[in-house]
């Protein structure tokens, strides 16, 4: 099975990829959409559900979506027309990092995909080449919440700590006009429900040739978090205007 089913499958309980409940998910797009009749663009949307739940409590919004996943964008235009928002959405196949409009976005969210754009930085610069003046970009990345083990970083690579993350934001030239640090419960809740819905379908299905090689996937997938970097990873999400 490949990997972009795998993470479906993955996050089938869990829509929102980001370790969010449901009530900071709104509480961040509040902040990012204070007039309610924006357009926003989503950088790396996946199966677009940031967009989605945008939409269907705006009804005077637009957006866009771009993402490389031909499966998750079939997910979301299916999900977009079913929620009744479908007309009011664009999505895209392509890299996140070669998108290009004629138009500008008063929100640019890229939450869960700066690697898309090699980076905290890069992504920012990115998201900032489609803003619109006096438009707002939501973004969120990882960090160490506290000292890593070698098998953390080799996962994860070299994140920096809470502090660091937004002092580099800052000195780029954006400000923080709302933030949300996932709590231990949200953490906690991602990973459960990921790795909880592999292992049920493999089972549910074990005549499938690819249940072994998934429940396999959630075995390792659940002892790298609890062995690996369960103490020490840490999800911040900004909402930045620029300075």
């Amino acid at each position: 099975m490949s990997r972009e089913r795998i993470s479906m499958i993955a996050h089938a309980d869990h829509p929102i990829k980001s370790p969010l409940d449901d009530d900071s998910v709104s509480r961040l797009l509040e902040h990012g959409l204070p007039r309610g009749d924006e357009r926003v663009l989503d950088l790396g949307c996946g199966t677009a559900e940031w967009l989605l739940r945008a939409l269907e409590s705006r009804p005077h919004l637009h957006a866009e979506g771009v993402d490389v996943s031909e499966a998750s964008l079939r997910h979301g235009r299916l999900a977009a027309d079913e929620r009744g928002v479908g007309e009011r959405l664009v999505l895209h196949r392509q890299e996140a990092a070669d998108f290009a409009s004629p138009r500008t976005f008063d929100l640019v969210i890229s939450v869960g995909a700066t690697h898309a754009f090699g980076g905290l930085l890069p992504t920012l610069a990115a998201a900032r080449e489609h803003l619109a003046p006096g438009g707002r970009v939501l973004i969120g990345e990882s960090f160490w919440d506290r000292a890593p083990s070698p098998a953390a970083v080799e996962m994860f690579g070299d994140l920096a700590d809470l502090a660091t993350t937004v002092d580099l934001v800052v000195a780029d030239g954006w400000t923080p006009v709302h933030g949300h640090v996932s709590t231990r419960a949200e953490l906690d809740a991602y990973e459960w429900a990921c790795w909880g819905s592999l292992a049920s379908w493999a089972l549910d299905h074990p005549a499938d040739p690819a249940s072994a090689q998934v429940l396999e996937a959630a075995t390792d997938a659940r002892s790298q978090w609890l062995h690996g970097y369960r103490d020490s990873f840490g999800f911040l999400c900004l909402v930045l205007r620029r300075t």
